[in-house]
């Protein structure tokens, strides 16, 4: 067969518990650390004020948003990347997925309305095909960075907000800063009146991640302007899975 020919179609069927799951792409891969441009122009382009989403935008632009994957798939992380690299590669990545996945069932009126949507594999990291849980349990939430919960974002109004930037290595921790403050101290998110606290139920499933090293109202209060008691009472929002659409 023409090496041309063989190499653009190539693809081989990933095997799932004696399962055929889908066809992949063999990707080039690369040593070299990515590019999050293309990712960054598209939140710039595709996002209003209020960090909600134009998926029809994005829709139209699907192009670029399967050759930014593509290009994240061509480039793996490796063992001599920084934490900080792994961080921007694989927040990104998840971010730019779930895009990828609302994209590909728009119109929908919650991302919860796509059956399997967490757990089937099907985005191409090197040789290896990862699901979005597997992304955010066994790689970012092992990674020892709590803020990652606010900078993923699950498509819907009370996920932590898009940001309207690519995350990179040399700005993480003023990123992760600024999505930490922005969510605890969002009154769409958390609420905090009256000596009591009214929380995103993202602080209780999540929250031994974010008390390994102090109360849940301590790690809170690292953000929070106006600190509130670390013995208030704590009672959790009810969670809006409605897509963060910008209609």
């Amino acid at each position: 067969m023409n090496i041309v020919l063989h190499l653009l179609l190539s693809v081989f069927l990933l095997s799932c518990n004696g399962k055929k799951e889908r066809a992949v792409v063999d990707y080039q891969i690369s040593t070299s650390k990515p590019s999050h441009a293309v990712w960054n122009t598209l939140l710039k382009n595709h996002m209003d004020e209020n960090g909600n989403v134009n998926y029809t935008d994005f829709k139209q632009n699907g192009a670029q948003l399967d050759n930014y994957l593509s290009h994240l798939a061509q480039h793996p992380p490796n063992s001599r990347w920084s934490k900080e690299d792994s961080l921007a590669y694989y927040i990104n990545l998840y971010n730019a997925a779930t895009v990828k996945l609302i994209v590909d069932h728009y119109p929908v009126e919650s991302i919860k309305d796509i059956p399997n949507r967490w757990n089937k594999k099907w985005i191409d990291v090197g040789k290896n095909i990862l699901s979005l849980n597997y992304i955010e349990h066994k790689i970012l939430r092992k990674m020892n960075e709590p803020r990652i919960h606010f900078a993923i974002n699950c498509a819907s109004y009370s996920c932590p907000k898009l940001l309207n930037e690519a995350f990179v290595a040399e700005n993480m921790e003023e990123q992760l800063t600024k999505v930490a403050i922005d969510f605890v101290n969002d009154p769409t998110k958390n609420r905090f009146e009256n000596g009591e606290a009214q929380l995103s139920k993202i602080f209780k499933w999540y929250k031994s991640d974010f008390t390994e090293d102090t109360s849940l109202l301590g790690y809170i209060n690292q953000s929070l302007k106006n600190s509130i008691s670390n013995d208030a009472d704590v009672e959790y929002l009810d969670y809006d899975w409605g897509l963060n659409d910008a209609k």
